[in-house]
C-alpha cells in the first residue's frame, strides 16, 4: 500500500513539474513577445528612416535617423548643385522660408537638403553652394553613397511611378517633406509653394506646447 502511495506521489509531484514548466514557457513566451511589442514610431522609423551614413556639407558624419531626426521637427528636400532646372529657384526659395523661422531652424526645427548626385557634390562643393546662397545655421546639405541617397529617395516618397520620369532627377527637386519625427506626423508641399504658406503648412506639425518635456514621444 505504501509503495502504491508513493508512486502516487510521484506520478503526481511528475505531473506538476510539467504544469509549471508548460506555464513558465507560456509566460516566457508571452513576456517576450509583449518586451518585442513595437509602437507605431518605432515601425515608421525602420520602415521609412534607414539610418544610413551621410556626409554634411561641413564634413561630418551622420546618420540619417539618430542624428538628423530623431526628436525633431525636419524640413527635407532633394537638390543637385549642377542644375538648371528648379533647383536655384527652389533654394532661394527655402533662404527665405528660414528667414521667416528664425532663430528656431537649429533649436527645434532642423532643414536638410540631399544631393540627388553624390557623386559630383562633395562636401567642398555643398559648401560653397550653401555659401552663396548665404545659407544660415541650422539647415546642412547632405551626400553619401549614392546607394544610400537613392534609397533614402524611395524610402522618403520622392519617386515616381513611372520609370521614365523616375530616372529624371529633376522631377524629384520640387517637392518639400516635413514632420515632427516622435509625434510621428508627415506631410508636404510643392517647395515653389509662398514661403510664408510653407512656414503655415509646417506649423500644422509643430509641437504642442513649448514644454520639452512633451517632445519624447513613443520611443
Amino acid at each position: 500500500m505504501y509503495r502504491r502511495t508513493f508512486a502516487a506521489l510521484v506520478a503526481f509531484a511528475f505531473l506538476i513539474g510539467c504544469v509549471l514548466v508548460s506555464d513558465y514557457r507560456s509566460v516566457h513566451a508571452f513576456q517576450k513577445q509583449f518586451n518585442s511589442t513595437k509602437t507605431p514610431r518605432q515601425r515608421l522609423a525602420e520602415r521609412s528612416f534607414p539610418n544610413v551614413t551621410l556626409t554634411t556639407h561641413e564634413g561630418k558624419k551622420v546618420k540619417f535617423y539618430d542624428d538628423l531626426l530623431k526628436d525633431k521637427i525636419v524640413i527635407i528636400n532633394f537638390m543637385y548643385v549642377k542644375c538648371d532646372g528648379t533647383c536655384p529657384g527652389t533654394t532661394a526659395n527655402l533662404v527665405k522660408v528660414q528667414k521667416l523661422l528664425g532663430d528656431r531652424v537649429g533649436k527645434d526645427i532642423f532643414m536638410y537638403s540631399i544631393t540627388l548626385k553624390p557623386e559630383e557634390d562633395t562636401p567642398k562643393v555643398l559648401r560653397e553652394y550653401a555659401k552663396a546662397y548665404k545659407v544660415g545655421p541650422g539647415w546642412q546639405f547632405l551626400t553619401g553613397d549614392p546607394k544610400d541617397i537613392e534609397l533614402l529617395r524611395r524610402k522618403l516618397g520622392f519617386f515616381d511611378r513611372d520609370p521614365l520620369r523616375d530616372a529624371n532627377k529633376s522631377n524629384h527637386i520640387n517637392m518639400l517633406r516635413w514632420g515632427n519625427e516622435p509625434h510621428t506626423l508627415w506631410a508636404g508641399c510643392p517647395v515653389s509653394l509662398a514661403p510664408s504658406k510653407i512656414v503655415k503648412e509646417i506649423a500644422l506639425v509643430d509641437w504642442p506646447s513649448a514644454d520639452e518635456s512633451k517632445r519624447g514621444g513613443d520611443r
